[in-house]
């Protein structure tokens, strides 16, 4: 298995500190608003990640944190005129609400910042003794001068940057990229006692005291989205490889953004995309098939049209599963690893976890079965049955390790046709009618009969297919 590193800037092969586990912390989110659909790729990715390598045989140890304390969320708390913890709370549990719709499955453990409050607080006490940070006011800073990798993650050079660049502009700074590590407390804003006087933890102490009290000094991927590789990340990376003199994470991950119709999704733009505004729209699980579709390392644009694409996409996975199903039955049981198709998707996500092309496998293998079905009559034969049910055991563990082909087929599409009809305000009964009689039409070899309804059908938006077990009926998808 090779993964890219970006501290390093090229594919490695991934070989664990501990053989036959994995240690990951991925940095999850500040909870003070909605999550949107960039948290959610972040969220998804990492969930394939650590899917994967449990699919691989390796006992995954997998920690994502909340930032429950931060100064986003006391503005937000006070603009709400509640306290900063309900706030936080009601939006941890707002996210848990996204990510479950999406089919993530919850880490091994989710560290909340203010339940680590001593472990900073110790964390920050042994940085100042060994004088990576000193003490100015009620406030600590860690001295950046005093970590000669520092940039090494994000390829910046400390000499290059500018003051004020990205920083706060504080003249008690030795240098004006040295950055909190603990804040003092101002009136009004939630605080804890400390040597240094009553306050709160920096943002970048906060996963570095949380990871190493969960996983060690040293674990194997640590994981997050581009924009944290400078300064959240070059941070941890400087205040804990300052403190231990051991390497922090062996490899680090970063997903790309994802752009709204090829502008960068911000606040500033207006153009942000709310998890629960957008499951009004799709399924979860066309959400993620979405997310997926790209190679985690690249952007992905948010299109009505790519939405329409991966909704399409999985509604023909459905029904090729529900075909099989039908015609051969359900495969409950484990298939070999080493049969072509799972090798195929193995070789796809170890390169990096390249589920575009794991997606694309899917799509391939769903194409085949439906070529082998059409060709099998209505009442395939012995071999034929052996065959759809390896695909169809292929397919659900590709399936259980993307998250997707979450449900049974035939309760998918029945919903899913209950809902378009429900919403194109359709007659069912109307609509069978209609194919009952186009089927008679077709009987008799009255093709322009057979035509006329086809074409009647299409244009109340309803799409038929001729299939050995019979015609199926769908509502066509539309921007």
């Amino acid at each position: 298995m090779r993964i890219y590193n970006t501290l390093t800037r090229q594919k490695e092969t991934f070989r664990p500190i501990k053989p036959g586990s994995a240690k990951i912390y991925v940095c999850g989110p500040t909870v003070y608003d909605e999550s949107h659909i960039g948290h959610a790729r972040s969220v998804v990715v990492f969930d394939v990640v650590v899917r994967y390598l449990r699919f691989r045989g390796l006992d995954v140890t997998y920690v994502r944190n909340f930032t429950d304390v931060d100064d986003k969320i006391i503005s937000r708390a006070n603009e709400q005129k509640m306290a900063p913890d309900v706030l936080a709370e009601k939006y941890i549990a707002r996210f848990h609400e996204d990510m479950d719709a999406l089919g993530v499955d919850r880490p091994t453990f989710e560290p909340r910042a203010t339940e680590h409050i001593d472990h900073m607080i110790r964390f920050i006490q042994r940085l100042i003794e060994k004088g990576h940070a000193y003490v100015a006011d009620n406030d600590v800073f860690y001295a950046v001068d005093g970590f000669d990798e520092y940039g090494k993650l994000s390829g910046r050079k400390l000499e290059d940057m500018d003051a004020g660049a990205r920083v706060e502009v504080d003249a008690r700074k030795i240098n004006p990229q040295d950055f909190a590590l603990w804040k003092a407390a101002k009136p009004g804003e939630p605080f804890w006692e400390s040597p240094w006087g009553n306050g709160r933890p920096g943002w970048h102490i906060e996963c570095s005291a949380m990871s190493s009290h969960l996983l060690g000094e040293t674990f194997d991927i640590h994981g997050g989205g581009k924009d944290l590789i400078f300064p959240h990340h070059e941070n941890e990376i400087a205040q804990s490889e300052g403190l231990t003199g051991n390497r922090f994470a062996k490899l680090w991950m970063h997903n790309g953004f994802v752009n709204i119709d090829q502008e960068k999704m911000s606040k500033s733009l207006g153009n942000t995309l709310l998890v629960k505004n957008l499951l009004k729209s799709y399924p979860g699980e066309v959400l993620r098939l979405f997310l997926l579709s790209n190679h985690y390392r690249s952007p992905i644009d948010f299109t009505d049209q790519n939405m329409i694409e991966a909704e399409n996409g999985l509604e023909k996975i459905y029904v090729t599963l529900n075909r099989i199903e039908t015609a051969a039955g359900r495969n409950n049981h484990t298939v070999d690893a080493q049969n072509d198709l799972m090798t195929r998707f193995q070789k796809a996500m170890d390169d990096d976890f390249n589920t575009a092309l794991a997606i694309g496998l899917i799509f391939e293998t769903v194409r085949g079965a439906n070529r082998l079905l059409d060709g099998s009559g209505a009442r395939p034969n012995s071999e034929i049955r052996r065959q759809l049910k390896a695909i169809h055991g292929a397919l659900m563990q590709m399936g259980m390790v993307l998250g997707l082909m979450r449900q049974p087929p035939a309760d998918y599409l029945a919903h899913k046709k209950k809902q378009a009809v429900s919403e194109g305000a359709l007659d069912a009964e109307h609509i069978e009618q209609l194919i009952r009689e186009r089927i008679d039409a077709r009987v008799q070899m009255n093709w322009a009969e057979a035509d006329r309804i086809r074409n009647q059908l299409q244009e109340m938006g309803v799409l038929i297919e001729d299939r050995p077990d019979g015609t199926h009926w769908k509502v066509a998808s539309s921007v």
